[in-house]
């Protein structure tokens, strides 16, 4: 099998996703010639920014041949943006334009950094710069300044889910709405890993219909049931079950992260679905039918109240900074319980 986030990468605007205002100003600019000669483009990983560039080269007319990827992670010194200042001056082979593209250029050493300015001072009418980073706090002013910026979204659940529901059926397999949504959860905003965890998913699945719980089995996500018991025990106000769920999670060496995630989207859904009416078809679409069971029975007990839901929100935004990956939860539960 071909690697999937290579084979499904977009390849012209109309297939960039998530992205829409970024495309309609970089097509306008295009359109109207108003080319710059040099782009910053940032935003989390996987979110599409190299995809963007080799499209923008491509739209400006550039050639294969004078198209040059460069990972400043190994490619970071002094000497490699001299190297690239002696390149850049020589004119395109069949091109009216040479890009660079630069990734990862946070990683440039301060010297570099320095060289690379100079260049963007100045840059020979046949050269467009494209520099992509995950980190733009460690991109200098000086550079900023001098480049048109674009800051890539990262891709919510929905947009992830219909990505990996559209590119599972044309490999021959299909998603329930559980499953889909796992696979998003689990991709953490980025197209590239969505479509990793897809292709691990196909790769050891023994048939071509994809469920939640096949899902869970082959990525070690946190089975629906141990959610859905937890979650069940807190709305009960029955701490030590809660717990106990928790230690058990901690042993299977459940990431907290992921777990408390699911808490709290199971939480929303029942509280959304106690206080609007509206909101059940969109639910019921999104989940299997065992948690929509759960959902709407947990909802008609009218029991589950916002306060809960502020305290697993707060947990899971602390995981990331506790030394102990179960302590925010296992306090939100205390708190929750003795109320």
């Amino acid at each position: 099998m071909s690697v999937l986030y290579r084979t499904y990468r977009p390849q012209k605007w109309s297939e960039v996703v998530g992205q829409d205002a970024i495309v309609s100003a970089l097509t306008d600019a295009i359109s109207g010639k108003r080319i710059a000669h040099a782009y910053l483009f940032s935003g989390s990983r996987g979110t599409g920014k190299t995809s963007v560039a080799r499209i923008l080269a491509r739209a400006v007319g550039t050639a294969g041949e004078d198209i040059n990827e460069i990972d400043a992670a190994s490619n970071r010194g002094i000497d490699d943006i001299r190297h690239l200042r002696e390149h850049v001056s020589v004119l395109p082979f069949s091109s009216p334009y040479k890009v660079y593209i630069i990734d990862e250029v946070h990683m440039l050493s301060k010297d570099a950094w320095n060289a690379l300015l100079k260049t963007l001072e100045e840059p020979p009418a046949h050269v467009i710069f494209v520099l992509a980073t995950t980190e733009l706090d460690k991109v200098p002013d000086t550079i900023i300044s001098r480049c048109q910026t674009f800051s890539f979204r990262t891709p919510v659940r929905e947009v992830l889910r219909t990505q990996v529901t559209a590119v599972a059926k044309k490999e021959g397999y299909t998603l329930d709405a559980g499953a889909g949504d796992l696979i998003a959860l689990l991709g953490d905003g980025s197209f590239r890993d969505a479509l990793g965890m897809l292709q691990k998913v196909i790769s050891a699945s023994s048939d071509s219909k994809i469920s939640r719980e096949e899902v869970e089995k082959i990525t070690g996500a946190p089975r629906a049931e141990l959610v859905n018991m937890f979650v069940e025990h807190v709305i009960a106000r029955n701490a030590d079950a809660a717990l106990k769920i928790l230690g058990d999670a901690e042993k299977m060496n459940i990431s907290m992260a992921t777990f408390s995630t699911l808490i709290l989207e199971k939480i929303r859904y029942i509280l959304l679905i106690q206080h609007s009416a509206s909101s059940k078809a969109t639910v019921e679409e999104r989940v299997s039918p065992d948690d929509w069971n759960f959902i709407s029975t947990q909802a008609a007990l009218k029991a589950l109240t916002p306060a809960i839901l502020g305290a697993f929100l707060e947990a899971t935004e602390a995981i990331g900074r506790a030394r102990i990956q179960t302590l925010p939860l296992e306090l939100a539960v205390v708190n929750v319980c003795q109320k």
